[in-house]
């Protein structure tokens, strides 16, 4: 039991130490700061490695949708911020805001009141045979 097992995979010193021991090129940068990076294989491995350093606190809610494609291997083309890639209709990136005041709550939710709505007679239980 190393003391990177300890700190974790994403802490900053297993991610520096990370960086510093393995051959790496920098493939660029999204719109929130976070910066990619790709990396000669695993021995025993024929695809390159991918990862991406976090700006601020890891957070894997943080990659935007074209740049997880890339990491996952799911295309080889790497996104430019100044290339038009989202469609009109899209919505823009938000971080995962569960746990938060900000997150959804269904109406009879105990931090909403915790008072639902009368069943209005549609509802018919079923009974096995």
């Amino acid at each position: 039991m190393g003391i990177f097992s300890l700190l974790g995979v994403v802490s900053p010193a297993h991610m520096s130490f990370f960086n510093f021991t393995r051959s790496k090129r920098l493939v660029g940068t999204d719109a929130l700061g976070n910066t990619y990076y790709a990396g000669k294989p695993i021995k025993g491995y024929k695809r390159e490695r991918r990862w991406v350093m976090y700006n601020g606190a890891p957070e894997a809610s943080k990659v935007p949708p074209e740049w997880h494609g890339w990491l996952h291997h799911q295309t080889d083309e790497v996104p430019k911020n100044n290339e038009g890639y989202r469609r009109p209709w899209q919505k823009p990136h938000q971080p995962n805001v569960t746990g938060t005041n900000a997150a959804y709550r269904p109406p009879g939710h105990m931090l909403k009141g915790g008072k639902r709505d009368k069943a209005t007679g549609d509802y018919e239980a079923w009974k096995p045979d």
